[in-house]
């Protein structure tokens, strides 16, 4: 007995491994995250395809630090018109990584006349240059590429009689003319028509809006526009329609482009 008690007392505890091996949970904290950032990319690719330009401009001004310094979206109307003293367009804004406004969209006295061509034609703050019944076939929106200006069809009130300009476009042009005229940028001519039915022997669609946009640059030149102001002039068919509807008449138009 006495032997019995002197032999030594051995405790064996097993040894934990905690984390690692291909039994941790790491990989799943990484995967998780790249999981996640997959998500939030397409969602961003998503929303790119789903908004409008002015939709994105609208977000971006609102996320820009130096927002109201911009022109477009200045806050207020009193002495400074909603800008600072430092918003001159010779500066580089903060949060623009050193790029100018000129150098982003063209100079700021460029985009205020812009502005202001807009707001005349559909009367933003005061009267329009058109009529009630003219505004009806007018649609204006400022773009990266410049001003453009949308004029198109609607049921029973053509912009052409096949081909040739009909009174109602050529009273339009004669009221934006003088608009394009006080400008000195370059021009863009663009033709877009309808769809045809399937039962159409001769397909024109590409001839027809060919010869609308050549239409619609005579039609500007006897209103005194400048040959060389037209640098591009293009028939779109029926590709590029703006309703559901492929036959509709709103999708007879034609676009009027003042560059930046």
């Amino acid at each position: 007995m006495s032997e019995d008690n002197k032999r030594p007392i051995i405790i064996k505890r097993p040894k934990v491994v905690s984390g690692g091996g291909h039994h941790g949970g790491a990989w799943k904290v990484a995967y998780a995250d790249f999981v996640t950032a997959m998500m939030a990319f397409f969602m961003l690719m998503w929303l790119l395809n789903a908004t409008t330009e002015k939709q994105r401009k609208g977000l971006a001004d609102y996320f820009t630090p130096t927002v109201a310094l911009t022109r477009s979206s200045g806050g207020g109307d009193g002495a400074l018109g909603g800008r600072s003293v430092s918003s001159d367009a010779t500066l580089v804004r903060i949060g623009n990584g050193g790029i100018t406004t000129s150098e982003m969209h063209g100079t700021s006295e460029e985009e205020g006349r812009m502005e202001a061509i807009e707001a005349a034609l559909v009367g933003k703050g005061g009267d329009s240059l058109l009529d009630r019944e003219e505004l009806r076939h007018v649609a204006v929106r400022l773009t990266d590429e410049g001003l453009v200006i949308e004029l198109f069809d609607l049921p029973g009130s053509p912009l052409f009689d096949k081909t040739a300009p009909t009174a109602v476009l050529r009273a339009l042009l004669s009221d934006i003319a003088p608009l394009l005229l006080s400008e000195p940028n370059e021009l863009a001519l663009s033709a877009f028509t309808a769809g045809e039915p399937i039962v159409t022997r001769e397909k024109r669609a590409w001839d027809s809006s060919t010869e609308k946009a050549l239409a619609l640059r005579a039609a500007l030149e006897e209103l005194g526009l400048a040959d060389a102001r037209v640098v591009r002039l293009t028939g779109h068919a029926d590709r590029r329609p703006v309703v559901a509807n492929p036959l509709a008449a709103r999708n007879n138009r034609v676009e009027i482009v003042l560059l930046r």
